[in-house]
């Protein structure tokens, strides 16, 4: 009889090939081709008696997967009104990014409650984690902390304290006793997490999984693991910037797009619930080459501002610099001004930007950037109180955008009166700001063009 032939698999994606190669050519990861046993096939399979009978979907109760909030409404609000008892959360961010110091906000405002938390962490010792807690005021005596490396020693932890929420600090720095690889290699990540979600169906334990990323900012470990948990969350920040944003990837309990925005500090991690105010600067009076807009980050709208300047050289290049727009779509918006506006940047260093290290690259901020450009080229400032929407073409005319109506609910919000938004758009717009519809880049520049100057035939 023939002997079965051995087969590789890559254990990232699943794909495979008849013979060991050092990168999988299906997912491009390298060192994850592993050999296995084939397959057996699955015919004749025989049935086995259900543990329990399956049940009506009506008679299932929903309250016991009712969100239970932690006490923070900026995360609250990306878990979906809180956290599912029994659910696996994967948190992802690069290193020095503030994962830690929310996670023990997180337990500080869950012990708060009347609740048992446990914070296992791989990464410090307990008097390390100790310190942090008391320079961030995370200190509370229904937090149990523990460091430890070995997976079994982890669930024994869990056995004694009987918490309602574990903090794992970090997935790869566990260690599951018996599976073969490296501590944070794929098959023990998977290995790890398998564990924790098989510990958190069957005990009700909320569990909050610590995840590195990779150097393009992706997840790190197998594609599998966002597959094995609930909800995967991304904790995004600028090392430049004070501003951080947990950002929702999945989550089966909730909208995937939500976004929360935080603020790190020296004293610890404070939620910012109105961050638009940190991406726009007063000015005491309007200044040439300033526009606000309103971009939208998940579902979220924030009121943001973009800055121009033109200024003449006589390279025979001139410079070209953005800071947190689409360089494609400013540079895109220059020909589009020549082209349908008259407002030639060939001989002229260009420099676009947003304030407070805000980023944009939607294309509804096409028109704050034409208009940002066109007001720095002919030296007149707009209002500070109008808002520019909407997506430019390559003829000249203005496309709409999605969610116009929640974008201007949010200019009026913050004082803004008045609004410049695509002539298609057909949402009912909110009373109280004056809404001006155009249909051509010619007709953004009437709206904002000063009065005096409306008759004068200028680029501005």
């Amino acid at each position: 009889m023939a002997k079965p032939k051995a087969v590789f698999r890559c254990t990232a994606c699943g794909h495979q090939v008849s013979k060991w190669v050092g990168r999988c050519p299906d997912c491009g990861e390298w060192g994850s081709i592993e050999e296995g046993a084939p397959a057996a096939a699955a015919a004749g399979a025989a049935s086995v008696a259900p543990r329990s009978p399956a049940r009506r979907i009506t008679d299932v109760d929903a309250g016991t997967s009712s969100a239970t909030p932690i006490g923070i409404a900026e995360f609250d609000r990306v878990l979906g009104r809180g956290i599912v008892p029994g659910s696996v959360v994967l948190l992802a961010g690069e290193p020095g990014v503030g994962k830690s110091t929310l996670l023990l906000e997180t337990v500080k405002q869950w012990a708060a409650q009347g609740r048992t938390a446990l914070y296992v962490t791989g990464e410090e010792s307990a008097g390390q984690v100790r310190l942090r807690a008391e320079r961030t005021g995370a200190v509370h005596e229904n937090v149990f902390l523990a460091a430890e490396t070995d997976l079994a020693t982890v669930l024994g932890h869990v056995d004694e304290v009987r918490p309602s929420l574990l903090i794992v600090d970090s997935v790869q720095t566990l260690v599951a006793t018996g599976v073969d690889g490296v501590t944070g290699g794929v098959t023990q990540i998977r290995a790890v997490t398998t564990a924790l979600v098989s510990l958190a169906k069957t005990s009700g334990v909320a569990v909050i999984l610590v995840g590195h990323v990779t150097k393009d900012g992706n997840v790190a470990g197998p594609r599998s693991l966002e597959h094995l948990v609930d909800v995967v969350l991304a904790f995004e920040g600028d090392r430049h910037s004070s501003l951080r944003m947990v950002r929702g990837v999945k989550n089966r309990f909730g909208p995937s797009d939500e976004v929360g925005c935080f603020e790190q500090r020296s004293d610890g991690i404070h939620e910012v619930s109105d961050p638009s105010g940190i991406f726009v600067h007063e000015h005491p009076t309007d200044v040439a080459g300033s526009v606000a807009l309103v971009a939208m980050d998940g579902r979220r709208a924030m009121v943001g501002q973009i800055q121009a300047l033109l200024n003449k050289t006589e390279m025979a290049s001139p410079r070209r610099a953005v800071s947190g727009l689409d360089a494609a779509r400013v540079a895109m918006m220059l020909a589009v001004a020549e082209k349908h506006a008259g407002i030639s940047a060939g001989r002229q260093e260009v420099y676009a930007s947003t304030v407070g290290g805000m980023k944009v690259t939607e294309p509804a901020a096409d028109l704050a950037i034409f208009l940002a450009i066109g007001s720095s080229a002919g030296d007149q400032p707009i209002s500070s109180t109008t808002v520019a929407i909407g997506e430019v073409g390559l003829a000249g005319e203005i496309r709409r955008v999605s969610s116009t109506a929640r974008r201007v609910a949010e200019a009026k919000r913050l004082g803004f009166r008045h609004a410049i938004v695509p002539a298609g758009t057909d949402e009912e717009m909110p009373k109280g700001i004056r809404i001006t519809k155009v249909a051509h880049l010619a007709d953004a520049l009437d709206a904002v063009r000063p009065r005096r100057l409306q008759a004068v035939d200028a680029p501005f």
